[in-house]
């Protein structure tokens, strides 16, 4: 059994809560820009003043329509200013928000509603205001429950945002105060439901503390980030996602602007004209940036430079992390000058790809492939991997610019210890460790050991306090001959590849392992015309041998990560695409294991046939 801790960097007083950290940065510049809004002519800043005054409306407007300390409050939108605003108007009024993502299906949302305990919701639109509406209307216990729903849109009817501040006209400045300085840092600040990628999500207690503490602590720890004049960041993730809510209470106690952008097909675009200083992103967006460059080199005829170039970055990188570990003393002359020549000439247009002002990026929510993380790093565009969980507030382990190690998530944050248990078990404690499940006592007897939460995934920690997460304990799969197979090292590899959407390792109780593999639709077409063929179709390229042989090569190289026993033997193409309405992808795009395997049976069967 091995640990790792960092210690505490800021303490808080108990009887402090979030509402405090927006108090703070008022009372520092009130003039100063906490948000961004993107309006029809660019976007608009939105000082710390503006920003009070307009949740302090929003809250006195719930305070008004009778919500006491202590109550939940849902909240259904997609990322948006809008989204911010409600979620600190709740906690002002002393309640506790309820995240449901957009993308939830009405039996995701009737249990949410009804497991929390929601009298108030918030919905982006009509159409989400009609689904919430709906699912009321067809339980009774919800139907006697819910006071209203409020529309979150600037077209709204309404009841909506403009409506309910003029509601709380009335509401004095002291009893706003009374509901806001009510909760203390053990008190509860969101219940955020698990993904569910199996049975009914659990809804997660975060407390005050949980988000003030994280937020406080980080930003001591990743000063480079967050304290420096005019830091800025964009969120594209789901803020019913708990790692987009804790990045967006640390930018607030930086004082880091934040935008808003609704998904990842608006990114690319509003990263142009917003030009972020950092950027949180997910691994998917890293694949395809890459790809995407690739292509373009390739039909402009620059395909063999781009090759030297991403050969060059990726060199670079390993270097410097030999460097970092005590094995070199970092990039030798001759690559130091491949490196600046590429710097030169192709790199800046890769940044230019992020807004072009990017310092670092932050990749979490699933693993990122090694080659990407090198790839971007000697490309100028650092990336710091670090793994959290909803029960862990998300981040408990990061790394820094000054402590990087590709391939870890890094160390534990301050405050934060990481135990690895006899089994290989990530075990965590500190200040983001949730307060336990709602109204769950039999999951929350499972969930600790020895004060220690019970991450459910594998890893190991190096002497230098580095995690490098391993697989996930209830993935492992066991072949019919005794073989443990880790699934994800091998999916990691494989979907690394431009034709590739995803990767699923089967095997379990099987005689030898094997894969399904969706096609990336926009991977398939490039990889069309940069050998000149006709036009392919998803369903066509299941069968194309040329597509097969590609993918093969895909697989060959996997399986050098293991013993033969552990390989993959065979894989099918699948004539699908797993994305989060298939209900084969969490929002925040983790593969749903169970439900593809559930789904596709028959095409594992064959398999083995």
């Amino acid at each position: 059994m091995r640990e790792a801790s960092t210690e505490l960097l800021v303490e808080l007083d108990a009887g402090s809560n979030v509402t405090d950290l927006l108090l703070e940065q008022h009372a520092a510049n009130p003039a100063h820009a906490l948000y961004r809004r993107k309006g029809p002519n660019g976007w608009v800043d939105v000082p710390a003043a503006k920003f009070l005054q307009d949740v302090s409306a929003l809250a006195k407007g719930l305070i008004a329509g009778g919500l006491e300390p202590g109550d939940t409050v849902a909240v259904m939108s997609a990322t948006s200013y809008e989204w911010t605003l409600v979620d600190f108007a709740i906690w002002f009024a002393g309640g506790v928000t309820v995240p449901i993502y957009e993308t939830s299906s009405t039996r995701q949302v009737e249990w949410i509603i009804r497991d929390a305990g929601v009298r108030r919701v918030f919905a982006q639109d009509r159409a989400m205001a009609e689904l919430v509406t709906g699912v009321v209307a067809g339980s009774p216990p919800l139907r006697d429950r819910l006071v209203n729903v409020v529309r979150m849109d600037s077209d709204g009817e309404a009841p909506n945002l403009a409506s309910l501040a003029a509601a709380g006209a009335g509401v004095s400045d002291a009893e706003l105060e009374r509901h806001r300085s009510r909760a203390g840092l053990d008190d509860v600040a969101s219940l955020v439901y698990t993904s569910g990628t199996t049975g009914n999500p659990k809804g997660c207690e975060i407390t005050h503390g949980n988000f003030a503490l994280v937020a406080k602590n980080i930003v001591a720890f990743l000063p480079e980030l967050l304290v420096q004049d005019q830091a800025r960041t964009l969120m594209f993730l789901p803020l019913a996602h708990v790692l987009a809510r804790a990045v967006q209470v640390v930018c607030l106690t930086a004082g880091a602007t934040l935008g808003h952008t609704p998904g990842a097909a608006q990114l690319l675009e509003d990263l142009g004209t917003f030009k972020p200083t950092f950027l949180l992103v997910v691994p998917r967006i890293f694949e395809k940036v890459r790809a995407t460059a690739a292509h373009k080199a390739v039909v402009t005829g620059k395909g063999r430079l781009f090759q030297a170039a991403s050969a060059a970055a990726i060199a670079y990188s390993r270097d410097l992390d030999k460097q970092s570990r005590g094995e070199g003393t970092g990039p030798g002359l001759m690559c130091r000058i491949r490196h600046g020549l590429f710097d030169r000439l192709l790199y800046p247009r890769l940044r230019q790809a992020f807004g072009g002002q990017v310092g670092y990026t932050v990749s979490g929510a699933s693993p990122l492939a090694h080659d990407d993380a090198h790839f971007f790093r000697g490309a100028g565009i650092p990336v710091l991997e670090g793994y959290g969980l909803t029960e862990t507030t998300a981040p408990c382990t990061a790394n820094t610019p000054s402590r990087t190690r590709v391939g870890s998530v890094g160390i534990p944050i301050p405050g934060t210890t990481i135990r690895v248990a006899e089994d290989g078990e990530i075990l965590v404690k500190g200040i983001g460790v949730f307060k336990g499940y709602h109204g769950n006592a039999a999951a929350n007897a499972e969930a600790f050991v020895d004060g220690f939460f019970r991450t459910g995934d594998l890893g190991v920690l190096d002497a230098d306090g580095f995690l490098t997460v391993t697989g996930r304990k209830k993935d492992l799969l066991v072949t019919a001959g005794g073989k443990n197979v880790a699934p994800g090292p091998l999916e990691e590899v494989i979907r690394a590849h431009p034709l590739v959407g995803h990767a699923v390792v089967v095997g379990d109780g099987r005689p030898f392992v094997s894969a399904l593999v969706t096609l990336d639709p926009e991977g398939l077409e490039n990889w069309r015309s940069e050998r000149g063929l006709p036009p392919l179709t998803v369903r066509e390229a299941t069968s194309d041998p040329g597509v097969l042989e590609a993918v093969q090569d895909a697989v060959d190289h996997a399986n050098q990560l293991v013993s033969k026993a552990e390989s993959i033997r065979s894989f099918t193409l699948l004539d699908a695409e797993f994305t989060v309405e298939s209900g084969h992808l969490t929002p925040s795009l983790k593969l749903k294991r169970s439900a593809v395997v559930q789904d596709f049976q028959a095409e594992i069967a064959r398999l083995y046939a």
